[in-house]
């Protein structure tokens, strides 16, 4: 059955979902099982013979393979990882980098049984949360993906300790706060007040708004629930405020130790979206052709990387929300430091009025969605002097 078609089945209540999985070890199920809530987010688990082999989707899947290599692979350099070795074509990509890293003898087979065991829980912690909130819908395809599986999770078991992590999580009074938020200090004035000089500092430098709870956890080597637990006071207080942020992007990963490198840099390429497949699409496009990529989804946080990174082009979305691509062309262009770099507009609208308003904001061109590699090396060869022919 082709995906894209795939219906998702009736709404599952909490139990339901549970029995879901029981069916599933019931049935020694071979395939997917996909899991959908009611805003679109999916989260798929990887069935060989009634056990879990894999599982994959929900919330920062980026972020979430961040901290497992951090936590459980300290020793690779994930600037040193090959832009072919990050398929991201696949839905599990992490599975497959795995699999690559234990085929070349750079992880054991207790590091694959620790990333892959922490990783469903985190998924499964999730899905409870959803399950309790929410409505979610579910459908499995039954076929053989993960063939030769490195991995297997005793699904019963899992789920039992997630389950007893959520009745803890949801004792601390966090129920309604879901771990993939990230803390930032609002008040510092007032956190000032309330803690000794050390741990306003901690939390200040910490608590910035850009690592979530589980990020912080693996930074402060503890475990979500008690750091969590230890911040509600001042959350309740309104000192400390849980936001929402977007997942990394996979080449800010990749990347990110490369800043300290004595090696010339290669070009800088801007993509201002708020589409996660198309900055995606676009990375991988301009990691495979040598280049380097600034993803930005979040049109507020624009102008500031903008400005700390200087891009050599930028491809700019028309259409995000907050600010839109006629408005943010027209802030990036009143700085001095773009006033000739080359912007490029993306967009699936190519109506004449389109393109003339563009011109007329200080675009230097007009793209047509879906991008593809011909036209963005195109248009790269035409403006970046020193782009590879």
């Amino acid at each position: 059955m082709d995906k894209t078609m795939m219906s998702f089945a009736e709404t599952s209540s909490f139990s339901q979902l549970i029995q879901e999985f029981n069916n599933c070890i019931q049935l020694q199920y071979n395939g997917e099982l996909k899991i959908k809530n009611v805003n679109g987010k999916v989260y798929t688990f990887y069935y060989r013979l009634g056990r879990i082999v894999w599982a994959t989707g929900g919330e920062h899947p980026f972020r979430r393979w961040h901290r497992q290599m951090e936590q459980y692979c300290p020793q690779i350099d994930i600037a040193q990882m090959r832009s072919q070795f990050m398929d991201l074509s696949i839905d599990y990509w992490e599975y497959y980098i795995l699999e690559t890293l234990y085929s070349q003898q750079k992880i054991n087979r207790e590091t694959v049984n620790s990333v892959t065991e922490n990783t469903i829980n985190e998924l499964l912690f999730d899905l409870i949360q959803e399950a309790k909130y929410g409505e979610i819908h579910y459908e499995r395809q039954q076929q053989i993906i993960l063939d030769s599986p490195m991995s297997f999770t005793n699904v019963q078991m899992a789920l039992q300790e997630m389950q007893q992590l959520w009745q803890a999580w949801s004792a601390a009074g966090l129920a309604k706060f879901s771990p993939n938020l990230a803390p930032v200090v609002c008040q510092p004035e007032e956190l000032q007040q309330q803690v000794n000089p050390q741990i306003y500092q901690m939390f200040t430098s910490v608590m910035t708004g850009k690592d979530t709870l589980r990020d912080l956890a693996i930074k402060l080597k503890q475990n979500v629930l008690p750091v969590t637990r230890s911040l509600l006071p001042f959350i309740l207080k309104g000192v400390i405020e849980l936001i929402e942020v977007p997942d990394l992007p996979m080449l800010q990963l990749v990347h990110s130790k490369n800043n300290s490198s004595s090696a010339p840099k290669s070009p800088l390429v801007a993509c201002i979206d708020d589409s996660p497949q198309v900055c995606q699409m676009l990375e991988q496009i301009l990691v495979k052709n040598g280049f380097r990529c600034l993803i930005i989804q979040d049109s507020i946080q624009a102008l500031p990387n903008l400005i700390q990174n200087k891009p050599e082009i930028i491809f700019l979305d028309l259409m995000m929300p907050v600010i839109n691509g006629y408005e943010m062309c027209t802030q990036i262009r009143r700085i001095s430091a773009f006033t000739n770099t080359p912007i490029i507009i993306l967009t699936s609208h190519d109506g004449l009025l389109d393109r003339i308003r563009t011109r007329v904001i200080g675009a230097t061109e007009f793209m047509s969605k879906p991008i593809t590699v011909d036209k963005i090396m195109a248009v790269i060869r035409k403006y970046v002097h020193s782009a590879t022919q």
